[in-house]
């Protein structure tokens, strides 16, 4: 007789003992919105290290470069919107501290992830055409349409797959078998992500029954469903400091403390991790709540 779905809930550590170093990880979101953060401290703390990142990249990409964790970067932006430049990703252009960098077009990145999800090798496309995209990475190559429409057989950028060993994507609620729910403007690419990778780990603010997830939200929100996923662990305010809309908007007040101190003197660096990134989740949930209540 069968026992039903599988229940995948896992803890942030779990999550980081099932990964190793030299893989490639994809963290979903965009830039700082709704972010795994949790995880992306977790692995902060790990001894992981020669890592391949794929990412619209925000904090994430920042603390893990300045942390010297990513060997190899695929990304299209790192920004914190409010927040220009991540200065932690700045710092580690500038510095050349990143081994390989790969930046591609917003829609070619995005191009990548479909063509993995579907197991294809590459995907044309006419983003990237004429474009310094092909000349700073000219192992992108082109292919010719083999259909003429009339005006020749047209040349197209193969969009190489982007494959990912695993995926880490946050999103508002899921079950504990992995089928998840965003209740925010925007999927990102979250779905693409988890259907590019071998195994995807999804973090939530709250882990909730199967029939819950569509409760007060249209089914067409649940981005994700358990054949996708491999683990979920519930983090509250797990996505902090980026957006987890409508659960709680980007902590801009922590954002800028962050953004001074990463673009500040070593010793003010050295002061904030000590004080937000040297404990386990429940020690930087701690600390973020007393530096709220500052000024107050």
């Amino acid at each position: 007789m069968s026992k039903g779905p599988r229940d995948k809930r896992m803890s942030i550590d779990e999550v980081v003992g099932e990964l190793r170093d030299g893989m490639t990880i994809g963290i979903g979101g965009w830039g700082p919105r709704r972010k795994p953060m949790a995880l992306v401290r977790a692995i902060l703390r790990s001894d992981l290290q020669d890592l391949t990142i794929v990412s619209w990249g925000g904090a994430d990409v920042g603390l893990l470069a300045r942390a010297g964790k990513i060997r190899k970067l695929v990304f299209a932006f790192v920004s914190l919107d409010s927040v220009p430049l991540e200065p932690s990703f700045q710092r580690a252009r500038q510095e050349g501290t990143i081994p390989e960098v790969v930046e591609l077009d917003e829609g070619m990145f995005q191009t990548g992830l479909r063509a993995a999800a579907e197991r294809l090798p590459f995907l044309p496309m006419r983003a990237g055409l004429g474009s310094d995209v092909l000349v700073n990475q000219p192992w992108i190559k082109t292919v010719t349409s083999p259909y003429d429409e009339g005006h020749g057989h047209e040349e197209l950028v193969a969009a190489p797959a982007i494959r990912l060993d695993v995926a880490l994507v946050h999103m508002n609620r899921a079950d504990k078998h992995g089928n998840a729910t965003y209740l925010g403007p925007d999927p990102y690419f979250d779905d693409l992500s988890c259907m590019a990778a071998d195994r995807a780990f999804v973090s939530c603010e709250q882990v909730v029954d199967t029939a819950g997830l569509t409760v007060d939200t249209p089914v067409q929100r649940v981005l994700l469903n358990r054949m996708m996923v491999s683990g979920v662990v519930e983090t509250p305010n797990g996505a902090h400091f980026t957006t987890c809309t409508p659960d709680y908007e980007r902590d801009e007040k922590f954002q800028r403390a962050y953004a001074a101190a990463a673009g500040g003197s070593d010793e003010e660096w050295a002061a904030f991790e000590q004080r937000f990134l040297s404990g386990d989740e429940d020690a930087y949930q701690a600390a973020v709540a007393a530096f709220a209540e500052e000024g107050k």
